[in-house]
């Protein structure tokens, strides 16, 4: 199931990035060819009008080809004036710039509308948040188990509600993470604890170790009390708006900064994950339930929206600085050059998402 889902959340990314390239296309009266979710070879196919649209077998990614997207290919085709004056190198810099960034577009729009459905159907939020009024049914929430403690050794996982924590005949049944932590830490034996996963309820006995956190024993997770937000229609789209773009600026904020480190040589790259590490996180979104796998999946949607306005070549964002280029210089930049410099990006895109892929597999295999 988790495998499927990652596949569904995955296709549904691409195909709201590239029906915002389509959209954009037709919406400036420029000629759609394909559009195609998935790489060759096909499944299945069918022409509309002048547009055909396929399934591929290859599931990771998808595009659309947009007539007289490459302006050497054009060069050696015997097209009518008609044709001409409807392709995408025919068209001012301006609508080239709307149909690029209108992929990422599509990514942002449909963040908002999964977090929109999030706040109408309840999303979660921690009860002295921004919702801090409107939160109901408050419950003590693991947000964090650390990779080796003994909390994960005991089975317990981000998401998990704790109803209680008991140690010999000391009792702790209060939502209060603060309270929590401090009985944790006050410990002197093993705690037995009980929860509850999804519609599952759980116990188990987790011994409390020094060195995770200074001065106190711990068992290595992070604590809060998390409710549930619920809106109307029209205030859960306000409020969905609002989380999106703080969530879009808080991506690029990380992004750029990462970035920063990069080209200083401090980055690392543990905290990037590829295919195989997502997968991974949609299982636990699954496990905790629909809003936290909408949550999940509109996160993502902001991060691609994000790294595609990165000015590298193949991405959108280099395809822009292309045409910022040659709007300053008042001339098209060699379409050989461009052709060149995007295939070059590409295969370094490649080459970089197999790594990070080879990488979480070693660490899935070592775990």
């Amino acid at each position: 199931m988790t495998i499927v889902l990652f596949f569904i959340i995955l296709g549904s990314l691409v195909f709201v990035h590239e029906l915002g390239h389509f959209l954009a296309a037709k919406k400036s009266g420029i000629r759609v060819d394909e559009f195609a979710l998935g790489f060759p070879p096909k499944i299945l196919g069918k022409k509309v009008g002048e547009t055909v649209y396929n399934l591929n077998l290859v599931p990771f990614g998808g595009y659309v080809k947009i007539f007289g997207d490459d302006a050497d290919v054009m060069s050696d085709l015997a097209v009518s004036e008609a044709d001409k004056a409807r392709s995408f190198v025919a068209k001012p810099r301006y609508i080239q710039a709307f149909v690029l960034v209108s992929g990422v577009l599509g990514n942002i729009v449909f963040a908002w509308l999964l977090l929109s459905i999030g706040f109408m159907a309840g999303i979660p939020s921690a009860s002295d948040g921004r919702y801090a009024k409107d939160v109901r049914d408050a419950k003590l929430t693991i947000t964090m188990v650390l990779p080796d403690s003994p909390a994960q050794k005991a089975g317990l996982h981000s998401g998990d509600t704790i109803v209680s924590i008991t140690e010999g005949e000391k009792h702790f049944a209060s939502t209060d993470s603060e309270k929590a932590s401090d009985f944790i830490g006050a410990s002197t034996g093993n705690l037995s604890i009980s929860y509850v996963r999804g519609e599952e309820s759980g116990q188990t006995v987790v011994e409390p170790v020094a060195g995770i956190i200074e001065g106190k024993p711990a068992i290595g997770v992070s604590l809060d009390t998390l409710g549930v937000v619920r809106f109307g229609f029209f205030y859960s789209l306000y409020e969905g708006l609002l989380i999106t773009w703080d969530l879009f600026r808080e991506v690029a904020v990380g992004l750029f900064g990462f970035l920063k480190q990069a080209i200083l040589g401090q980055a690392s790259l543990s905290a990037v994950t590829g295919p195989v590490g997502i997968a991974g996180m949609v299982g636990e979104a699954r496990i905790l339930g629909l809003v936290y796998l909408l949550s999940f999946t509109a996160f993502i949607s902001i991060n691609l929206a994000v790294i595609n306005l990165l000015p590298i070549p193949a991405l959108d964002g280099g395809r822009l600085l292309f045409l910022a280029i040659e709007g300053i210089i008042r001339r098209p930049i060699p379409a050989k050059f461009t052709k060149v410099v995007n295939t070059g990006g590409f295969i370094l895109l490649i080459a970089f998402m197999l790594f990070i892929t080879y990488r979480d597999i070693i660490k899935l295999v070592s775990s």
